[in-house]
């Protein structure tokens, strides 16, 4: 599975390199032949019901209305679709901002953060009734599948200490993404790495139909954002217009997506014919109150200094990175980012 998924992984970066190169876009993107400026697009990861908000601005017309000839392509998550924008084979893509911040922490690479697609994070552990898992207390001693890198895992000792258990305590297997739900079915762990999204798949995974138990990040740590809007630090310096353009057409599919759940998923499916439209509505509706968490009332796609702040601070005392070691402005482009 790991060599299959290397070599998926590779394509789709030679896929994108040669986007790149046809599109000659070294700053700020051509003209295509409709005029339209070229951007390439990737999504956090793959082409879940949780990504349906690009499709929808994509379908919808929001990306051309700002002028942007936009190419979607599935992501493989946080650090990846970074390296990926840092290198110029993406303009734009979505990773979580806390695994975004870590990342920044141990290197420096030329992206920034412009707005927040969700205000508060979908990170998550999961289980199965019946497997010992109920509370963030029954994590010790358990093991938990889980992608190495992802953001569940990057941020699980920020979680730990949140919730006073050893990060040491929990071991967690290697695992490939698409195999997740089905390796927590069959007990062979007793709880996966997942955004609170995944509940939907993890259901109709278990044939014995058993609850989903949900212990998400965000809980306690209800200051970590979830989702953010990455680019090239020099695309946002050098072409803050731009940047402003695609955020706003981007944070329309957006409300869409928010207003009308099933509406989107449908959308989805038109792009991506593979959609399971039940699960990726259950997805989006779940995302809802993570786009929009009760008592937000800033606009959406909302980044407040004062937050990233809290976030660093909380990063540098779980020692997920080195103290001093990121500044709010080696994370995010303020004057970018949504404002109240």
């Amino acid at each position: 599975m790991r060599l299959r998924r290397s070599v998926i992984a590779l394509m789709a970066v030679l896929g994108l390199a040669l986007v790149s190169a046809c599109n000659g876009d070294d700053s700020g993107g051509k003209q295509a032949d409709n005029g339209l400026q070229k951007v390439n697009y990737l999504t956090s990861f793959n082409t879940f019901g949780r990504e349906a908000y690009a499709y929808v601005a994509l379908d919808k017309g929001y990306f051309k209305d700002a002028g942007f000839d936009v190419k979607i392509t599935p992501g493989s998550g946080t650090v990846d679709v970074m390296k990926l924008v840092a290198g110029g084979q993406a303009d734009y893509g979505i990773g979580d901002f806390t695994a975004t911040v870590i990342t920044l922490g141990k290197q420096k690479l030329p992206v920034t953060t412009v707005g927040m697609i969700h205000q508060r994070s979908m990170a998550a552990i999961m289980s199965l009734d019946g497997l010992g898992i109920n509370k963030p207390t029954d994590l010790v001693g358990k093991t938990i599948g889980d992608q190495p890198g992802s953001t569940n895992t990057v941020m699980f000792p920020v979680y730990a200490n949140a919730v006073h258990i050893d990060p040491k305590s929990v071991t967690f297997l290697p695992s490939p993404p698409p195999a997740l739900p089905n390796l927590l079915a069959s007990g062979k762990v007793q709880g996966i790495g997942q955004f609170v999204v995944g509940e939907p798949l993890i259901a109709k995974a278990d044939k014995k139909q058993r609850k989903v138990i949900t212990l998400p990040y965000g809980d306690v740590l209800p200051e970590l954002y979830g989702n953010a809007i990455i680019t090239r630090s020099d695309l946002a310096k050098d072409h803050p217009d731009q940047v402003k353009k695609f955020t706003g057409a981007l944070l329309k599919g957006l409300q869409d997506t928010y207003d009308n759940p099933a509406a989107a998923a449908a959308i989805l499916k038109k792009y991506v014919p593979g959609t399971d439209l039940d699960v990726a509505t259950k997805e989006l509706t779940i995302m809802q109150k993570y786009i929009k968490p009760v008592g937000f009332d800033g606009p959406l796609g909302e980044v407040t200094l004062e937050r990233v702040q809290k976030v660093i601070g909380l990063l540098e005392q779980s020692k997920a990175m080195p103290v001093g070691s990121v500044k709010p402005e080696d994370v995010v482009t303020m004057s970018l980012a949504p404002k109240s």
